[in-house]
This record gives C-alpha cells, structure tokens and sequence, in this order.
C-alpha cells in the first residue's frame, strides 16, 4: 500500500501553528475573561485542545475521564486530589466545587506534565499573566 497524506489520517499541528493559535486566542480573550478553550487537533469526538487559563476557575472532577496536560507557557500551580468542597454536577462529565480541601501542591513550568486521573479534583492556580496547557481528556471506558 502506498504511503502519503491520503492513507495517513494523523492529526498534526506544528509548534508555529500552536504559537499562532495561543496569540490568536490570547487577542481574542476579553477584558477579565479567565479562561479560553480551543481545540488543536481532533479525530472523531478525541480532541487535543489549548486551554488558557488567566484566573483560577472552579476545581474539577471528571468521573469518566482522565486528563492529560502540558504546560506550553507560563507558570502556575496544580491543586489534586483531596475533597471537593461544596460539589455540584454542571455537566455530566463534570463536577465542580468551591475549592479543594487536602489537595496536593506541585507548581507548574513549561515542558511539565501531568496525568490526572478520571474522578480525582484539580484545579489550577496561575502565576504571572497566564497558564497555557495543552490537553486531552481520556476516557476511562
């Protein structure tokens, strides 16, 4: 079978179009807007989406998926695992909360990953201007 662009159905977006895509988000971002989402490349309903992230929003749990980030800019803080306080479910695949109690620190720097797994609370704090992840949610079934 030959190989090319019409038998490889791979996603791709290069390290300049994802630097275009933050700049165009970050111009697009309204006075104290604290957060922007954009998907970068998709197959079917799988999507790997910048996430730009100016204030801290609600934690997050996600009962049926895990998620994985990389921080492509700025720096922050991941808060995860603890309790949920205050839980409410917007979503199906969402639950949000006031904060979280018991949660563990890590600070967050370009080129950091993480894995946060399917029903655990997260949520981000930011330093500086801005938290820019790139992220995909995995399902866990």
């Amino acid at each position: 079978m030959a190989q090319g662009a019409a038998s490889d159905p791979t996603a791709f977006a290069s390290s300049a179009a994802i630097a275009a895509q933050v700049a165009a988000m970050d111009r697009a971002m309204k006075p104290g807007q604290g957060f922007a989402w954009q998907p970068v490349v998709r197959d079917g309903n799988r999507v790997a989406a910048l996430e730009i992230w100016k204030h801290p929003g609600r934690p997050a749990v996600h009962p049926a998926e895990a998620e994985y980030a990389t921080v492509i800019d700025g720096e922050g803080t991941l808060v995860s695992g603890g309790t949920l306080e205050n839980a409410s479910t917007t979503r199906p695949d969402l639950v949000e909360g006031d904060r979280i109690v018991g949660g563990t620190r890590r600070p967050l720097r370009r080129g950091d990953v993480m894995l946060i797994p399917a029903g655990v609370p997260h949520g981000f704090e930011i330093s500086g201007r801005r938290l820019v992840l790139l992220g995909t949610k995995l399902p866990t079934r």
